[in-house]
């Protein structure tokens, strides 16, 4: 392929247009965001280089002197998006800032359904991540442990958000497709895990049901999930 690097690359390190000819007709920024356009619209399966490049109305060789590889373009999409993160003024209380970014850590992966599975480390040194990555650890300030044990708790922070946010599409999903309400399956699965309950196979399930037998308030258990991660790391 026109552009493919032989050894590994950053593409950060990478000149924006590689070869001769004219000025660059595209800038990263332009083949990012018709990428992000691509995947918000069809998942990310619905990104390729054939399709961003119809997009950007170029051919696909073309594009490939911009961005070597398929990987370099997700990477591309993950800075793109990381660059939607509010940086404010510290606050002084590192658990109250750590906790809106985690908020706005979710709402930014609902608003792009695709962004949990390009979450990686490989991604983390784009320039948003570290200007983002950067910020979190000014959050931190107050907390005294060292940097090593911050960046652990941002990982683990992030980890969670992504499970979290990753099992909330994938029920969205679910639920879209069902020919039936999701209210309706509801019910009868929980005919179903009532009367197995009630038969006396499952005596600890049953006395956990009896404690609370639900309906599970989503929204508490995502603020439960947080307080224990950083109580984790609380001095």
């Amino acid at each position: 392929m026109a552009g493919r690097p032989a050894v590994p690359q950053v593409i950060w390190a990478r000149a924006e247009r590689t070869g001769r000819g004219p000025r660059p007709a595209f800038s990263r920024a332009d083949i990012a965001a018709a990428a992000v356009r691509l995947a918000d619209e069809g998942g990310l399966d619905a990104v390729s280089m054939r399709h961003v490049a119809a997009e950007l109305g170029c051919g696909t060789m073309s594009l490939y002197n911009y961005v070597p590889r398929k990987e370099d373009l997700h990477e591309l999409m993950v800075d793109a998006v990381g660059g939607e993160h509010e940086l404010w003024e510290p606050s002084g209380d590192w658990r109250a800032d750590l906790r809106r970014v985690a908020h706005q850590t979710r709402e930014l992966m609902r608003r792009h359904p695709w962004l949990p599975r390009l979450m990686s480390p490989v991604y983390g040194f784009s320039p948003n991540a570290l200007r983002f990555l950067e910020h979190c650890l000014a959050c931190m300030d107050p907390l005294d442990a060292p940097y090593g044990t911050k960046l652990q708790l941002l990982a683990l922070l992030n980890g969670c958000v992504t499970t979290y946010v990753a099992n909330e599409l994938a029920t969205a999903e679910r639920t879209r497709v069902l020919p039936w309400s999701e209210e309706q399956e509801n019910q009868v699965r929980i005919a179903y895990l009532g009367g197995q309950i009630a038969s006396g196979a499952y005596p600890r399930m049953a006395a956990a049901f009896t404690e609370d037998a639900g309906p599970i308030d989503l929204e508490a258990v995502f603020a439960w999930m947080l307080d224990r991660v950083l109580d984790s790391f609380a001095p």
